[in-house]
């Protein structure tokens, strides 16, 4: 380990790198039950939905160590996963088994970003503007979800949505929940989300909300998970959807952990090992789609594990092995319930949302097209068509403006093809 991770020229021990890869662990671990919840909204059984993402979180991070050599965490990200389950698999009327097939595509794609220098020409022909747009409306979806989850909002058949009966146990104790959770946020306790979520699942329990008939002894079956690792359907290649979906995902993973990869680098003041890493990354994200989950992204943890002393890939892979000893614990897992997780999805957004301090809202033709991702990916429920309002209208109002050195040509082919989806769709 000391040779293989140089841990001598990085300045750390064993000890450091197994201590900062539990604490990323521990900051990290709650994806596995909100993943799960949210996998499960797409139709993948919610035991088979928590293992696959145990599986993913464990691959992707050994890839990360082994490949990378760097502390960074992959597990199944927020925001992505919940444009595979609410938009790929919902709006877009993919079944979750074509939409598996849509994240191992994206992955190859991904990859074939990583491996070249695509990655840079891709990410210099998108607009800063717009890459911040599609975070911040994801943040609010990720919100709106979550709010839906803890029943705070339902439905309403005159103003689509209303706010929710506070009598009912069910919303009572999320907002409890939503408390301790933002409190715990606030006040900087290491491992706040798991603790909320073992709080919250503790209140419910308290007020009869789980049906503790559901959890079976101290071990995990993998029955239900046969059925969904390697499940990908391809019958829909050939449907303008499928590659609308792939295009679209590919596009927000690679933004996505282009940034994230790069900032965690930079952390660890190793900029030589980007490249290995986004290309860990990539190789991730296609695992993902065979193991039955959304792409994996590099997650913000990652800065808990790097300020506590992880320094090599040392620390990324000690928390992979976590992942794969939480299956002992699957019986539980599949006992949270939507009152502990939806605070989780409430606090993430408005995490997401600063990211509006990045566009610069004095300039219409830059704003108001990050204002149509913002509202539209919410208000349409679907992230997909809420970027391609604004991927349309950005080079639109450019051109108006007679600014069309500031639109690169990938960026109208990206347009063209958001709308051609319109168009296609409308006919």
């Amino acid at each position: 380990m000391h040779k293989y991770f140089q841990l001598e020229q990085h300045d750390t021990t064993v000890k450091k790198e197994l201590l900062a890869g539990m604490i990323s662990f521990f900051t990290i671990v709650y994806i596995v039950a909100v993943n799960g919840a949210i996998l499960a909204d797409a139709g993948i059984p919610i035991e088979a939905g928590i293992i696959a993402t145990i599986l993913t979180s464990f691959t992707g991070c050994v890839l990360m160590g082994f490949i990378g050599k760097t502390p960074i965490i992959l597990v199944p990200g927020m925001g992505v996963n919940a444009l595979f389950t609410y938009t790929i698999c919902g709006s877009m009327g993919l079944s979750w088994q074509e939409g598996l097939a849509v994240v191992f595509v994206s992955g190859l794609l991904f990859a074939l970003v990583a491996f070249t220098k695509l990655s840079g020409i891709i990410s210099a022909s998108i607009p800063d503007s717009l890459k911040e747009a599609i975070t911040v409306g994801i943040g609010i979806f990720l919100t709106f979800i979550g709010l839906q989850k803890g029943g705070i909002v339902t439905g309403s058949e005159t103003t689509f949505v209303k706010l929710g009966d506070f009598t009912d146990p069910h919303v009572f104790v999320t907002l409890i929940t939503l408390i301790i959770t933002i409190v715990l946020f606030a006040r900087n306790i290491p491992g706040n989300f798991l603790i909320s979520i073992l709080a919250g699942s503790a209140i419910a329990a308290g007020f009869g909300l789980i049906d503790s008939s559901q959890s079976s002894g101290t071990s995990f079956s993998a029955a239900s998970y046969t059925q969904v690792f390697g499940a990908m359907s391809f019958n829909q290649m050939a449907d303008l959807a499928f590659w609308t979906a792939t295009f679209s995902l590919t596009m927000v993973i690679v933004f996505e952990n282009i940034g994230l990869v790069h900032g965690h680098v930079n952390m660890i003041s190793r900029q030589d090992r980007y490249s290995n890493s986004l290309r860990a990354n990539a190789i991730s994200a296609i695992t993902a789609g065979l193991f039955g989950t959304s792409p994996t992204v590099s997650t913000v943890e990652t800065a808990a594990g790097i300020q506590a002393g992880g320094r090599t890939g040392l620390t990324a892979v000690t928390a992979g092995f976590l992942f794969l000893g939480s299956l002992f614990f699957l019986p539980y897992l599949k006992l949270i319930p939507d009152s502990a997780i939806a605070p989780i999805l409430i606090l993430i957004g408005g995490l997401m949302i600063q990211n509006i301090q990045n566009i610069d809202l004095k300039d219409f033709t830059e704003s108001f097209p990050a204002f149509l991702i913002i509202a539209l990916i919410p208000l349409t429920y679907s992230i997909v068509d809420g970027m391609a309002f604004g991927f349309i209208a950005y080079p639109i109002l450019k051109l108006a403006m007679k600014r069309t050195n500031e639109v690169a040509l990938p960026l109208y082919i990206i347009a063209a093809l958001f709308l051609a989806n319109f168009i296609t769709h409308s006919i």
